[in-house]
């Protein structure tokens, strides 16, 4: 059975940082293409980074670009997300996904609708 579990969610200060986690089991991580997704409340899920497959190429948005940081370890089957000076706004369920690439490993989309395995969602909460 493929499954994702995501962890490492909680409450931190504006300004504060989190490492969410992304386990995979039933399969071989280092073969899809990953992409964090998260969902604030009262909103539909937005993509905003994702890796290759290879690991080669990154791309994140506007809004979290010098902020978050997307890295894998293949070794451990976990891709990781590093979320520093986080705002109020970052609150959120924050979701890894999967997806096995048909074409390049050097490519990867943040949009939500490119994925096809998901883990179950972490909280992130951004408050004073």
């Amino acid at each position: 059975q493929l499954q994702l579990v995501d962890s490492g969610g909680g409450l931190v200060q504006p300004g504060g940082s989190l490492r969410l986690s992304c386990a995979a089991s039933g399969f071989t991580l280092d073969d899809y293409a990953i992409g964090w997704v998260r969902q604030a409340p009262g909103k539909e899920r937005g993509g905003d980074l994702c890796i290759s497959s290879s690991g080669q190429y990154r791309k994140y948005a506007d809004s979290v670009k010098g902020r978050f940081v997307i890295s894998r370890d293949n070794a451990k089957n976990t891709v990781f997300l590093q979320l520093n000076a986080l705002e109020p706004e970052d609150t959120a369920v924050y979701y890894c996904a999967a997806v096995r690439p048909t074409g390049s490993s050097n490519y990867c989309n943040t949009n939500p609708a490119y994925y096809t395995h998901w883990g179950q969602g972490t909280q992130v909460t951004v408050s004073s």
